[in-house]
C-alpha cells in the first residue's frame, strides 16, 4: 500500500545498486522499465546513459565494466528489446565481463501465457540463459531484492559475467517498505590448492626459460605477475590479458601469439604457465599454435583444464592468488639461462619491425597516435582490418583495464564500446582519453549511437577507417574466391555533413603528411571527435589480411 513510509520495488532496486557502487547505467526508456529510471531520476545517484538502442546500451554497459573494473548495468524493455540486446549479450559473455541486464516484462497475471499481450515474447527467460551466465526471473515482491542480490553476486563471482534479471512491471511499481539490509552478498575467491602450487612450482624449479602467459582472467594479476618478472620468467599475452604487463617492458612479448618468430622462441621455452586464459582459436592458428613441450595452467573454472590444450599440471584458482603461491615457492630457486631474455626482447623487437613493415602508409599514423595517446588512455577497438592486422597488438598498453575489443567477433560494437568507456573514464579519471578504432562497415550499424556520443559529451576520438567496403572479406575473396566481389562495396555517408548536422566535431585525413595534425586539433578540446581516414586516398596496408592465419600457411600475402 502506498504511503509516505513506502517506496516502489523499483527504488529498492536502485537503492540497491547504489549500495554496489554502481555509479552510471546504460539503457533506453520503456513503460517496462519506467519505476527503475523515475527512481534513479529522483534519487540522483546514478548517471543514466539514453542510448538509441539496446544493442548499444549493452555494448556500453559491457565496455563500462571492462575499462572501470565494476559492475557494468544495463536496461532494456521487454520482448524485441530484450532481443535486440542479445548480440551484445553474447559478446559481454564471450568476453566475461561482470554484468548486469534489468529487463522488464509484461504483469505476472498474463506471463507464459501465449495471449499475444503486448511486448511479450515467447519463453524470453529461455533466450537470456543461452546468452547469459545465467538468468532469472523476479517471481514475487518478496523475492525480488533477494533476486537482485543473488543476481550481482553471479555476475561477479569468477568466472565473471553477464546475468539477466526479468521483472514484471506490475512488481516494478508495487510500494512495499524500504529494506533495512540492501547490502550486497560477498564475492567468493576461489583459492588454489597448496598441493598443486606445490606440483608446479616443483616443475617450474627445473625450467630455465620460463614462460608465463597472460589472459584477461589474470587483469587483477598484476603485482603478482611483477614479482614472477623479476626472477627472470618471461611472459607473452592474449589480447585480454594486455596491459597486465606495461607493454614497452622488453620482458613481455605482447599479443604476438600469430608471429611465427615468436612461434618458434615458444619452442625453446622450456616451461608454459597459462594463467587465466582459454587460448582462444584465432590467437593460437585454431589450436595448432606449438606451444613448449611443458604447459601448466591456472584458471578459475575447472571446466578449463584439458580444453584446446592438454596440460601436464592444472592450478583451479583465482590466478593472482595461483602467481603469489608460485613465487612465494619459486623465490631464490630459478636458475634462468642467460641467453633467455636477450633472445626474448630480440623475437619481440623483430616480431614489432614485421608488423609494422605490414603496415605501409600507415606506420607513421600509428607512430604519431602513440606519440599522441600518451600512457593514460583507453583504446577501444571495432572487429575491421586495421584491427586485425595491428589495433590488436599495437599501440602499446599500460593498464590491464586499458584495452576494449569485440572479443567475439561482432562488427559495430566499437562506437558504443568507446561511450562506456568514456563515461567509465569521466568517473575515474577524468583526463583520460579514449581513443575507438572502426571501420565504416562497422560503424554504420550503430550509427544511432552517434547522437548519444554527442548528447553525452563522451571525452572520444573515434578514428574511423573508411575504405567503402568490408575489407577482411574483400580480402578473403581475393584470397579463396578467384577476386570475385560480391556483397562487400558500400554506399557511404558524406561524414563531414553528418557530424555537422550532429553538432560533432569532425576531420577527414587523405593524406598521411596531414594525420598528426588533424590528430593534435582532436585533442586540443575535450569532447568527442570523428577522425575519418579515407583509405581510398591513402592507399592499402603492405600486407592483406585475409583472416587469422593457420599454423600451415600464412593467410596474409604481399600485394602486388
Amino acid at each position: 500500500m502506498r504511503n509516505e513510509n513506502t517506496v516502489t520495488v523499483g527504488a529498492v532496486i536502485t537503492a540497491f545498486l547504489e549500495q554496489c557502487e554502481v555509479k552510471a547505467a546504460f539503457g533506453v526508456i520503456s513503460i517496462h522499465n519506467m519505476p527503475i529510471l523515475d527512481a534513479f531520476a529522483v534519487r540522483g545517484n546514478i548517471r543514466f546513459v539514453m542510448a538509441r538502442g539496446e544493442a548499444g546500451a549493452t555494448n556500453m554497459a559491457d565496455a563500462y565494466a571492462r575499462s572501470s573494473g565494476g559492475l557494468g548495468v544495463c536496461l532494456t524493455s521487454t520482448g524485441t528489446a530484450a532481443g535486440n540486446a542479445a548480440g551484445a549479450m553474447v559478446e559481454a559473455l564471450t568476453a566475461g565481463t561482470p554484468l548486469l541486464h534489468l529487463t522488464g516484462q509484461i504483469e505476472t497475471p498474463y506471463l507464459d501465457q501465449e495471449l499475444a499481450y503486448i511486448h511479450e515474447a515467447r519463453d524470453q527467460l529461455t533466450m537470456l540463459k543461452a546468452v547469459s551466465k545465467a538468468a532469472f526471473r523476479v517471481r514475487s515482491v518478496e523475492t525480488a531484492l533477494s533476486t537482485l542480490k543473488l543476481a550481482v553476486q553471479t555476475a561477479l563471482t569468477a568466472p565473471t559475467g553477464p546475468v539477466s534479471v526479468e521483472i514484471p512491471i506490475d512488481i516494478q511499481s508495487t510500494y512495499i517498505a524500504m529494506p533495512s539490509d540492501l547490502s550486497p552478498l560477498p564475492i567468493p575467491v576461489a583459492p588454489p590448492a597448496a598441493e598443486a602450487l606445490d606440483l608446479v612450482a616443483e616443475r617450474l624449479a627445473s625450467a630455465t626459460r620460463p614462460l608465463l602467459w597472460l589472459g584477461g582472467g589474470a587483469r587483477h594479476a598484476g603485482a603478482q605477475v611483477k614479482r614472477l618478472l623479476a626472477m627472470g620468467v618471461g611472459v607473452i599475452t592474449s589480447t585480454q590479458g594486455r596491459g597486465v604487463v606495461n607493454e614497452d617492458d622488453e620482458r613481455c612479448l605482447g599479443a604476438f601469439s600469430q608471429n611465427k618468430l615468436v612461434e618458434g622462441f615458444m619452442q625453446t621455452c622450456d616451461a608454459l604457465v597459462v594463467a587465466g586464459s582459454r587460448l582462444r582459436s584465432n590467437e593460437t592458428f585454431k589450436y595448432a599454435l606449438k606451444l613448449p613441450r611443458t604447459t601448466l595452467r591456472i584458471d578459475v573454472n575447472p571446466a578449463t583444464e584439458g580444453r584446446s590444450y592438454p596440460s601436464d599440471l592444472f592450478i583451479c584458482g583465482d590466478a593472482a592468488l595461483a602467481l603469489d603461491g608460485l613465487a612465494d615457492r619459486l623465490e631464490g630457486r630459478l636458475n634462468i639461462d642467460p641467453n633467455f631474455l636477450p633472445e626474448l626482447k630480440a623475437v619481440r623487437s623483430q616480431a614489432r619491425q614485421q608488423l609494422v613493415a605490414d603496415l605501409g602508409p600507415y606506420s607513421a599514423m600509428v607512430e604519431q597516435l602513440q606519440a599522441q595517446t600518451g600512457r593514460d588512455f583507453t583504446w577501444v577497438r571495432d572487429v575491421t582490418l586495421s584491427n586485425s592486422i595491428w589495433g590488436n597488438r599495437l599501440l602499446n598498453l599500460y593498464h590491464p583495464l586499458a584495452g576494449v575489443h569485440a572479443l567475439g567477433g561482432g562488427i559495430g560494437q566499437g562506437l558504443a564500446m568507446g561511450i562506456g568507456a568514456a563515461v567509465a573514464a569521466a568517473q575515474n579519471a577524468p583526463e583520460r582519453k579514449v581513443f575507438a578504432l572502426a571501420g565504416d562497415g562497422g560503424f554504420i550499424l550503430n550509427l544511432g549511437e552517434l547522437a548519444t556520443l554527442v548528447q553525452e559529451n563522451a571525452n572520444v576520438v573515434i578514428l574511423l577507417m573508411n575504405d567503402q567496403r568490408y575489407g577482411v572479406i574483400r580480402n578473403i575473396q581475393d584470397a579463396v574466391y578467384g577476386a570475385r566481389h560480391a556483397y562487400v562495396e558500400l554506399h557511404t555517408p558524406d561524414y563531414s555533413k553528418l557530424a555537422d548536422s550532429l553538432g560533432l566535431r569532425h576531420g577527414l585525413v587523405s593524406d598521411m603528411q596531414d594525420f598528426g595534425r588533424v590528430l593534435e586539433g582532436a585533442l586540443n578540446d575535450r569532447g568527442p571527435f570523428l577522425l575519418e581516414v579515407d583509405m581510398l586516398s591513402v592507399g592499402g596496408f603492405a600486407t592483406q589480411f585475409a583472416g587469422p592465419p593457420n599454423s600451415e600457411t600464412k593467410a596474409q600475402k604481399a600485394t602486388a
